[in-house]
């Protein structure tokens, strides 16, 4: 089997699977547990002033029958005392000494808050700190969490503070909220930070109940915007990880990836784009901390399938594949093919293609009442749509077409624009695709 263990900005660990800061890692006793399943580290629940939290917190996104495809919580950092924390960090540190244990920190602006905490953290037994720049709601409205992390000269101190004072590794926790998560991680990095971990959860209001007009969660008679996580934030978290990861402002930068991960494909995608490890969070809430189970022996068989001795061998090979939309071949062309064999004549492809795309599916009554459909292929623009709508796997596919044509990218296909040319022209005699 493939070796799992991995080394995150100085602190090893048995594997990539970690447990995010939040509600799974909220005392000792949780951790412990999910050691025993085989996370193969944790990153405490944050600690700071402890909080009083309100009694409704969560609410979901459910799409077509599948429960918590989006959640939205408005829950607080650690609402237990520093103390007990800091005995139970203590334990579960002698009793899984081989295990990462990482303290997720928030406090007020204050070098001196800030050198307090470190101490007593790292007296404790923490392997590394993790700074919660993240936290959308809450504590970003008491100048903590987000608030910090939106403005990079805020998140460069105060990680130099927490550099100046301590001794183990420090991660800076990274908001999305944000318009472009490479300054956040530049500002981290100036700032003497060992690595990064993102997503923090996106602002959110899932839903208002209609009978009372007040958003969900419901808390009374009002509500608040919360952070929202899970399977739906997982595209916006790759290509934030995949920026920082290609960025040569941060290349090197160690990255432990957070968002809506559930399954050992989730977990290889995130490493394929730069991710050293990866933390999860809402799908233990949802299944409980035994799908690292899964997540390790899918990613074990995938790695072996690969003929990888190491997880460390996957890291990056996708970030090179990321490129900007004008560097992209336009001669590269796909159109659709149907196999009549598998279709079940239900019509949707057409209906799709016909009213949101290019109008390149034929379609006509058959005899027997069936709908069939066929591709146009003149009108094609090989978009995918129909592929993704078909219920029916492998019914649709995509296939590439031929057309003697080099690779051309839009630069190279467009003539010298002046500056002032909204529409560049193509040059002379070049054709695309399958003009």
């Amino acid at each position: 089997m493939a070796d799992l263990s991995v080394n995150m900005c100085g602190i090893d660990s048995p594997n990539p699977f970690w447990l995010a800061s939040a509600p799974p890692t909220n005392t000792g006793d949780q951790i412990a547990r999910a050691f025993d399943a085989g996370w193969g580290g944790a990153v405490w629940k944050t600690l700071g002033e402890p909080i009083e939290n309100v009694y409704s917190r969560y609410s979901s996104i459910d799409v077509n029958g599948q429960k918590i495809v989006g959640l939205n919580n408005i829950e607080l950092i650690t609402d237990r005392s520093l103390e007990m924390n800091l005995i139970e960090i203590e334990e579960v540190k002698r009793r899984y000494p081989d295990h990462a244990v990482v303290v997720s920190l928030m406090v007020e602006s204050n070098a001196d808050a800030w050198d307090e905490i470190i101490k007593q953290v790292e007296q404790a037994g923490a392997d590394g700190i993790e700074l919660n720049f993240g936290c959308p709601h809450g504590m970003s409205e008491r100048g903590m969490g987000a608030a910090v992390g939106q403005v990079p000269d805020y998140t460069c101190d105060i990680t130099g503070w927490a550099k100046a004072s301590a001794t183990v590794p420090v991660l800076v926790k990274l908001t999305p909220n944000i318009t472009d998560i490479r300054m956040a991680a530049r500002a981290a990095k100036n700032g003497g930070a060992d690595g990064v971990s993102l997503i923090n959860t996106i602002n959110s209001i899932t839903g208002v109940d209609l009978d009372n007009f007040v958003p969900r969660p419901v808390v009374g008679d009002k509500s608040s915007h919360g952070g929202y996580c899970g399977p739906a934030v997982k595209p916006i978290a790759l290509n934030m990880v995949a920026s920082i990861a290609a960025d040569p402002f941060t290349e090197g930068l160690p990255i432990s990836g957070i968002g809506g991960i559930a399954t050992w494909q989730d977990v290889a995608e995130y490493i394929l784009l730069g991710s050293t490890t990866i933390q999860v969070c809402t799908a233990v809430m949802h299944y409980g901390y035994r799908i690292v189970e899964d997540m390790a022996e899918g990613l074990s068989n995938y790695l072996d399938s690969k003929g990888m001795a190491s997880v460390n061998e996957l890291r990056g090979l996708s970030v090179a594949k990321v490129t900007d939309w004008q560097d992209l071949d336009i001669n590269y062309v796909v159109k659709a093919d149907i196999d009549q064999d598998k279709c079940i004549h239900c019509g949707l492809c057409y209906v799709a293609c016909q009213d949101g795309a290019h109008q390149a599916i034929g379609a006509e009554r058959s005899e027997d009442d069936k709908t069939n459909v066929w591709i146009i292929e003149d009108a094609c623009v090989g978009c995918n749509l129909c592929s993704l709508v078909c219920p029916v796997q492998g019914c649709i596919t995509m296939e590439e077409r031929e057309f003697g044509q080099t690779h051309m990218t839009w630069n190279e296909y467009t003539s010298d624009a002046s500056p002032g040319d909204l529409y560049p022209r193509p040059k002379h005699g070049v054709t695309i695709g399958g003009d």
